[in-house]
């Protein structure tokens, strides 16, 4: 095994430590039959009490109030500021000789002429080098930064903005040797492998949006967009990081324009762990991403979040309050009151096609919760005339499902060949793509 190869898996098993776990309180629950009983929010019944029975009806008024509910509750009510914001654009580089011929490469930054104060952020994509009309593609963000996603020597590192560890801020300016993370993040992204299939990758740096941590914000988007800067006081319903980190997926398709050689009506939005979480609230806000990829989202994400089972509500808001909405911690030990579930996030992408994955032995991400959202989403997708997911038991190792896919593979949290051979072949079925 060669240097490269045992670094990029070193990288990967420190990557994958569920940390909130060894901090948590009390040992979490990987016992079934102490998952507990709940009662879900039905997506078919409107808070007034009415019944949905059309997709018009879906989403003329249920599909509203869901995606208020969990604005105020989960991730947070965007300013108009942000909504608003005006993006500028700037392609930085075109290198039509890049992965070895397999790929013509583009650098794009992004930033908001009137909110000087977020330093923006800079696109990697990759099209097929010999693309001969706009191809389809997968957009999403990664953890270390665009030079960990590839090999080539010649995408610089961002160094003042790489986080000091995984859940700290720098620390006496920033670690000299960041050029050793160059390639970390290949093996989940398989840049070659995308382009040697037809499909297109563009991808940013998540903390050039917003850093990673409970005063990131103030460096970030948000803080950029808050007309109180860093005196902001966040109020219980004010976006959190997940909700800034969605945004600037949106502005990255906006962005897609700039490069001919993809077509934006194929567009997958794709993220693993938190940003898995990411992705599907991306999905629900922006129904422009034409499917939807959720990948080990586990709590926050794809999973039932009334199960008491892996991580749970009161770590991940203890652990990470500044992913969501001040108000979620709130509801610590009354989930059940909670007038959203994952599953009606899953429902807000109908009739948009959705795949979700998980791994065996990433029980902290409640595998079988995250298969129980999407199952409980196919009444929404029933009302398109899709079918979902067939059943109410957990299917174990496999893959299935239509408008709605789920899959369990071998092996721990992370983003792997594996999912990403369901995942082109999920694409590859509903754009139609041979």
């Amino acid at each position: 095994m060669d240097l490269r190869t045992l670094f990029t898996l070193g990288t990967l098993f420190l990557g994958c430590l569920p940390v909130s776990a060894a901090s948590s309180a009390q040992e979490p629950n990987y016992d079934e039959e102490k998952a507990g009983s709940y009662v879900l929010p039905d997506p078919l019944q409107c808070l007034n009490g009415s019944r949905v029975a059309t997709a018009k009806e879906w989403e003329q008024e249920r599909r509203p109030e869901i995606l208020r509910l969990f604005e105020e509750h989960v991730y947070g009510v965007r300013p108009q500021s942000a909504l608003q914001a005006r993006i500028r654009v700037a392609v930085l580089a075109r290198e039509p000789e890049a992965l070895q011929g397999r790929a013509t490469r583009y650098r794009i930054r992004l930033d908001l002429p009137e909110a000087p104060r977020w330093a923006g952020l800079e696109m990697l994509a990759y099209v097929p080098a010999h693309a001969t009309a706009p191809v389809p593609f997968f957009l999403g963000l990664n953890f270390e930064g665009n030079h960990a996603v590839t090999w080539e020597p010649s995408i610089p590192v961002n160094p003042g903005r790489i986080r000091d560890s995984q859940w700290r801020p720098p620390r006496n300016g920033v670690p000299s040797d960041w050029e050793k993370s160059r390639g970390s993040e290949y093996s989940r992204w398989l840049p070659e492998e995308l382009m040697d299939a037809g499909f297109g990758l563009v991808t940013a740096y998540y903390g050039d949006i917003e850093p990673d941590w409970a005063e990131g914000w103030k460096s970030g988007v948000r803080g950029a967009l808050s007309p109180e800067g860093e005196g902001t006081k966040w109020r219980g319903n004010e976006w959190g990081a997940i909700s800034a980190w969605a945004w600037g997926l949106s502005r990255m398709l906006d962005a897609v324009p700039a490069i001919p050689e993809l077509d934006p009506s194929r567009c997958a939005v794709i993220g693993h762990s938190r940003l898995g979480k990411t992705a599907l609230w991306a999905g629900a806000t922006d129904p422009r991403f034409s499917v939807v990829i959720s990948n080990d989202s586990g709590e926050g994400g794809a999973a039932l979040m009334r199960r008491n089972y892996g991580e749970t509500l009161e770590v991940i808001t203890r652990r990470f309050p500044h992913w969501f909405a001040g108000g979620l911690a709130g509801f610590v030990g009354r989930e059940r009151e909670l007038p959203t579930d994952q599953h009606l996030l899953v429902a807000l992408m109908a009739p948009r096609p959705v795949a979700i994955g998980s791994a065996e032995e990433d029980r902290w991400a409640d595998p079988r919760g995250e298969y129980l959202s999407g199952w409980h989403a196919g009444a929404v997708y029933g009302l398109y005339g899709k079918q979902g997911l067939p059943g109410p038991d957990w299917p174990g190792l496999g893959v299935l499902g239509d408008a709605v896919q789920y899959h369990l593979r071998q092996g721990p949290h992370d983003l792997t060949r594996e999912d990403w051979t369901h995942y082109l072949a999920f694409c590859r079925r509903h754009w139609g793509v041979r």
